[in-house]
């Protein structure tokens, strides 16, 4: 037996692929760490805080399909548990590894450090098996293969996260070989018949229908069925929408295409045409407050089949057990072309007109700041939005075929777009340029990680800070004194960062003549990442964010039922 606890979880890292993981040490965690460390092919990457650890695993699985997250007991842990949250809310598989307690300690009786000074020391388990699809302590260190193996089995097949708790003194233990890992996980399929069945009933109400689209939902990323998706659109003929969150899913170039369906705050004539549909295919579709408006924007069920990723809701019909991918492929060669609904929008299409250049000399407004992001997307291009105005900036942006788009819309966790950012940034090739969108509260919160994109070298990321003095998403949804926060020199913060062997850039933009400037310097740098501070008024936002905040504030603010 050549592998310890330790080794054998490495091995398994870099059998899914992953060649980073995210880790903060402590005084626990610090064996395991040592252990994971003699992988060559496995690089840790020390991260600022736990909470910011988390939300780069995230980021990274994004990219990777999978990330590794290491941090220590109780005090990291639950640091940590909110980035873990938001993947587990977004359907990226996490493995999130805690060193614990030393096993002799419960039978002892005794009370460790970095914990609530009590004898009864699973509480973590429990308590992370709340935003994990599998949690376990290994206890022995023969239990070690077994029980790493599930996590990651159930990990990848619920694209979800999973929780390992390793004590102190038993990941340098020696344990079995890893079995080969191609025998470990197999692919979840459909059960044939229901598939059969589903299949025929869809395509029986979709071909009786008059003028049915296709709306694309997020979680056709986290289950693989992209390319299915497009295979059932090309089929049908007819118009494709797609959900905020799942921007980028069909190409925006597409003859296709007519926009986001978002209520009120859809694309030009988006709206309009979804609800004129006669049947909506929604596939992967998520429905919360914040994607339907403050639930105005709910499709009927009985004009909707909504196609799940382990189930198919058709009006009069419901059938389980089904692989998201495998219906939407086998649907497209039941379905008959029907485009009614694309020659309708057709007929009144309304083409988005160019942003014209504002004075160059003129204070920056957000629309400039758009104008002059949108000309930088290319197809190696992938934008980062941070919650708040942000979304509604990039959003209605352009993207190039390949082009990609990440959001955190169903966890909405404010300051995740940085660390975000950097974990995505680390996993992808360096010629493809990571873009960030992001307001200066939101900033505020994991600022630190931008340390790691300068220490790391990440010159293909520029992060763009919108210095609108407050918290302006919170503002629309219900205005107080509590959404104003003290100004930072946010360039500045950058030449700290760098201290005396960094290579950051930080430049500050306060017109469009000095966005340009900044862009073409941020472009031609190298060896470092760029900061750029866009600085623009607090009542500079956008009418679909008012819109959007008024609906999802009253939302929020419905009487009891009774």
């Amino acid at each position: 037996m050549g592998y310890t606890v330790g080794s054998y979880l490495a091995k398994r890292f870099e059998q899914m692929g992953i060649e980073h993981n995210f880790i903060v040490p402590g005084d626990l965690n610090l064996v395991l760490l040592d252990e994971l460390l003699k992988n060559k092919n496995l690089e840790q990457v020390g991260c600022c805080n736990e909470l910011n650890a988390a939300y780069a695993a995230e980021g990274y699985a994004r990219a990777k399909g999978a990330s590794a997250l290491v941090v220590t007991f109780n005090v990291g842990a639950f640091s940590a548990i909110n980035g873990v949250a938001g993947a587990y809310a977004e359907r990226l598989p996490v493995i999130f590894v805690s060193g614990s307690f030393n096993t002799n300690d419960p039978v002892a009786g005794h009370i460790p450090h970095h914990s609530l000074g009590i004898r009864d020391l699973n509480y973590q388990r429990e308590m992370i098996s709340k935003v994990t699809c599998d949690a376990v302590q290994i206890i022995h260190e023969k239990d070690a293969p077994y029980l790493i193996d599930r996590v990651i089995i159930n990990a990848l097949k619920h694209r979800l996260p999973g929780y390992i708790e390793i004590p102190s003194n038993i990941a340098n233990a020696p344990c079995p070989d890893p079995v080969p890992f191609e025998t470990l996980f197999k692919p979840p399929i459909s059960d044939p018949k229901i598939l059969q069945a589903a299949v025929n009933t869809a395509a029986m109400a979709i071909n009786n229908a008059d003028r049915p689209v296709i709306l694309a939902g997020p979680n056709l990323r986290a289950y693989g069925a992209i390319d299915a998706f497009r295979e059932l659109a090309e089929a049908l003929g007819c118009a494709v929408a797609v959900q905020p969150s799942a921007k980028s899913f069909f190409p925006e170039n597409h003859p296709q295409f007519i926009g986001i369906y978002w209520g009120s705050v859809s694309s030009p004539g988006c709206e309009e045409l979804v609800d004129w549909s006669d049947m909506i295919i929604a596939a992967g579709a998520v429905y919360t407050d914040y994607t339907t408006v403050g639930w105005t924007a709910m499709p009927p069920d009985e004009k909707t089949v909504n196609i799940e990723p382990n189930r198919v809701r058709i009006p009069g019909y419901d059938y389980n057990g089904l692989k998201l991918a495998d219906f939407l492929s086998d649907l497209a060669k039941k379905v008959s072309e029907n485009d009614a609904s694309l020659t309708s929008f057709n007929r009144t299409r309304r083409e988005q007109e160019p942003i014209k250049p504002a004075d160059p000399e003129g204070h920056l407004t957000r629309m400039e700041m758009i104008r002059q992001i949108q000309d930088l997307l290319s197809p190696k291009t992938t934008l980062f939005v941070e919650s708040g105005d942000s979304w509604f900036n990039g959003m209605f942006m352009e993207l190039p075929e390949n082009a990609k788009f990440e959001i955190e819309m169903q966890w909405g966790s404010i300051g995740w777009s940085v660390p975000s950012t950097f974990g995505y940034a680390l996993a992808v090739e360096p010629d493809q340029q990571v873009l960030s969108l992001i307001g200066d509260g939101s900033f505020q919160f994991t600022a630190q990680e931008v340390a790691n994109m300068i220490r790391y070298e990440l010159d293909n990321v520029i992060l763009f800070v919108v210095n609108n003095h407050g918290y302006v998403v919170e503002s629309e949804i219900h205005e107080g004194p509590y959404n104003y926060f003290k100004n930072w020199d946010y360039a500045g913060l950058v030449e700290v960062l760098n201290a005396d062997d960094g290579n950051g850039l930080g430049l500050t933009a306060s017109t469009g003549s000095e966005l340009a400037d900044a862009i073409e310097k941020a472009k031609a740098h190298k060896g470092g990442s760029v900061l750029i501070e866009c600085q623009i008024g607090h009542e500079d936002c956008s009418r679909e964010l008012l819109e959007w905040g008024t609906k999802v504030g009253a939302a929020n603010q419905r009487p009891p039922m009774h």
